[in-house]
């Protein structure tokens, strides 16, 4: 199994410490998070997107970019680019160009986003969200693979002619379609023959498997070997201990304060409590043994090959602290016991060429 770290850069008062970052303090930590996930081991890291506090997420391609320049190994995702209120061209133009600052590393995951704050800033109705992210969609990815792009739709003025630059160093950018809610996500990834990333955050496993076995099912119909059907998964929460116990009690404030939060009020989580959270949803609260049991038990349901985790709204020394749990006791179990071939073929950074950055 391939393991990614992600990030909301969530900023918001530590439950425990009372601490409050700036913005500046927040994103700096963000950047260190990445650096310290490259020197783990772990094979990715991700910024997701969102456009409200407590997110200070806005501008995923800059901050990729950033942790681009201070990385060479580790894949970049996008979890998620909302492309639903995006404009293809700008998308086309800034991963393209994150795509060779990275020397070749980027993975978009695109999707509609679970936060409905970002339509009224786009001049989006929710209603035609799913509409404007397949329409989107299908221009963003004419861009990347053609030239000369003529195009009329729905949702932004008609194109003629048009060549976006620069051209993706990768050919193609992987593209994952997130999948949180709809069965259009996984209807749309089928259709393009590309993998899904599960949220598997806020709800039992019965609703992401529901999913992901549509998205196989979508997959052969259009002709495709089920076997070739790749998918990621994502988790609750994370925080180990060196007992399930004592990993409940001190996640147990974090939790609470998250709950209050209206992104957390929005997702309508169908758990009581933490316990309940744990013990029937995908919180990963835990000893080792009983988080690598979880994870595993996830991966024989959903076949995913990726798995994402992340330390969001913990103190940097609990961030650091949880990654290291989980690189050292963790992720080495699960390569052994679930290997995964993603990610195997793609180009390292020593086999692209590297800017003339000094």
């Amino acid at each position: 199994m391939k393991i990614a770290v992600f990030s909301l850069i969530m900023n918001m008062p530590n439950a425990v410490t009372g601490e409050s970052l700036t913005p500046l303090a927040k994103i700096s930590n963000v950047l260190r998070q990445a650096i310290l996930t490259e020197s783990l081991g772990f094979d990715a890291y991700g910024i997701g997107e969102r456009h409200g506090a407590p997110f200070l997420s806005s501008s995923p391609p800059v901050m990729l970019a950033a942790i681009a320049a201070s990385t060479s190994r580790i894949r970049l995702l996008t979890t998620v680019t909302v492309l639903s209120v995006l404009d293809p061209v700008r998308v086309a133009e800034d991963y393209a160009t994150l795509d060779h600052l990275s020397r070749g590393r980027l993975e978009l995951v695109i999707g509609k986003g679970n936060d409905p704050r970002h339509y009224p800033l786009f001049g989006i109705a929710e209603e035609d969200q799913w509409e404007s992210l397949a329409e989107r969609y299908g221009l963003l990815r004419r861009l990347w693979d053609e030239e000369n792009v003529s195009w009329e739709g729905r949702f932004r003025p008609k194109l003629a002619g048009v060549t976006t630059q620069p051209r993706p160093l990768q050919q193609p950018i992987p593209v994952w379609h997130g999948s949180a809610s709809s069965t259009l996500s996984t209807e749309l990834a089928a259709k393009y023959g590309e993998p899904i990333f599960s949220s598997n955050a806020f709800h039992p496993m019965a609703k992401y498997k529901a999913l992901i076995d549509h998205y196989r099912e979508r997959w052969a119909h259009y002709g495709r070997d089920p076997k070739d059907a790749v998918v990621g998964a994502g988790s609750g929460s994370l925080y180990i201990a060196r007992t399930p116990e004592e990993a409940l009690r001190r996640f147990r404030p974090y939790y609470e304060a998250m709950q209050a939060t209206a992104a957390a009020q929005h997702n309508q989580s169908p758990f009581r409590d933490l316990e309940d959270a744990i013990a029937n949803g995908p919180a990963l609260i835990g000893s080792p043994e009983s988080v690598i049991e979880k994870i595993l038990a996830y991966r024989e349901a959903f076949g995913n090959g990726v798995l994402s985790i992340s330390v969001d709204g913990l103190t940097e020394d609990e961030q650091r602290e949880q990654l290291a749990w989980f690189a050292e006791e963790v992720a080495p179990v699960l390569r052994r016991e679930a290997p995964s071939k993603v990610w195997e073929k793609r180009p390292s950074a020593g086999a692209v060429e590297e800017l003339p950055i000094q």
